[in-house]
């Protein structure tokens, strides 16, 4: 396996722990008829992220914000793989962005400002380089 498809395994299974992270203390602060129900804010009165706690609410954020720089990450690393445009430069480039993303985390729970959003944007950079490295290189 390619380090860019090693490295999108391997944010996916970030995405499952940081799921984990924010589901299991969103259910002991909220209880399962909150998180299970079909989460209409005017049955709950207001939205369930609104119900917990700064750092659950943090957490889920961050695992939001996951999910869209996963979106992101994926197409580079197909675009990446189809067009045989891997280097030690893509490589890198993967690596970056699953190394932000994992310091992410703990970045947005514990309100780490302003340093969060350069993390954030490491590896949103990360993953335009190795866009960019694809389509330079692709018409090699």
């Amino acid at each position: 396996m390619t380090p860019e498809l090693t490295t999108l395994a391997l944010a996916l299974l970030l995405q499952a722990v940081q799921f984990c992270l924010m589901a299991i203390p969103a259910n002991r602060e909220l209880g399962a008829g909150k998180t299970a129900s079909p989460r209409d804010r005017d049955r709950l009165g207001g939205s369930l992220e609104d119900q917990l706690s700064t750092r659950t609410a943090r957490l889920y954020r961050a695992m939001n914000n996951h999910f869209e720089g996963l979106i992101l990450f994926t197409i580079a690393v197909v675009v990446v793989e189809l067009s045989g445009s891997n280097s030690t430069f893509t490589a890198a480039c993967a690596w970056t962005y699953l190394g932000a993303r994992i310091l992410y985390v703990p970045a947005y729970a514990f309100g780490w400002s302003p340093w969060r959003s350069a993390v954030w944007f490491l590896g949103f950079a990360a993953t335009i380089a190795m866009t960019l490295a694809a389509l330079l290189g692709a018409g090699s």
